[in-house]
């Protein structure tokens, strides 16, 4: 897996990707935010998330429990560009290819960084982020287990199919479409509903 960047909310660094944007269709009239893209040790840019409805919040001077799941209502899609098994940037090694699988570890990990519970200290976040984030990639790598249910939904109105999981912090799917691997997580808004479609205007999303 690439090395990620964190590029705010710039607008540079999405219009620097070779592959298309993809976010929630024309179905979805809410708000509309960037999130970061992920770049390779060369700059090139792999991936990238689009937020939708409310920015997830994490406040630890909130009550020692965790917020009701409908108390913010978000999905973020994830954009995995299609890649083969290739060269590291340095040449030392060799990177695997993209997969589903990528898609759903980097959706896995993104829910976990918006969701985690207020109940645990600020001091062991960490710790339990590392932890989480070995679980979700256990679950990613095998996407076609009994922890994942096939889901269909419509990209550029396509039925396309997805893996799908549900856990205490939200939801997590994954699939591929024509040109790049689609990643989605959130939490109080149902996946159910959702449609997929190309972003033609990054210009709709807020900084």
């Amino acid at each position: 897996m690439e090395t990620t960047s964190q590029a705010g909310a710039e607008m540079g660094g999405y219009l620097m990707a070779s592959f298309p944007w993809y976010g929630l269709d024309d179905a979805f009239t809410g708000p509309r935010w960037l999130m970061q893209v992920g770049t390779s040790a060369d700059g090139t840019v792999e991936h990238g998330s689009l937020g939708h409805g409310d920015v997830p919040t994490l406040k630890a001077s909130l009550p020692m429990a965790d917020p009701a799941p409908d108390a913010q209502r978000f999905a973020v899609v994830v954009t995995l560009a299609h890649r083969p098994v290739r060269r590291s940037a340095d040449g030392t090694g060799v990177l695997d290819a993209t997969s589903v699988s990528s898609a759903a570890w980097l959706a896995g990990v993104g829910l976990l960084g918006s969701t985690w519970p207020h109940r645990i200290d600020r001091s062991l976040r960490q710790d339990w982020l590392e932890q989480q984030s070995a679980i979700a990639w256990d679950l990613a790598d095998n996407v076609e287990g009994p922890d994942w249910t096939s889901l269909t939904l419509p990209v550029e109105g396509v039925p396309t199919p997805f893996q799908y999981r549900e856990s205490e912090f939200g939801w997590v799917l994954a699939g591929t479409a024509q040109d790049a691997h689609i990643g989605a997580y959130g939490r109080g808004m149902s996946a159910y509903g959702l449609g997929f479609s190309v972003i033609k205007d990054l210009g709709a999303y807020e900084a």
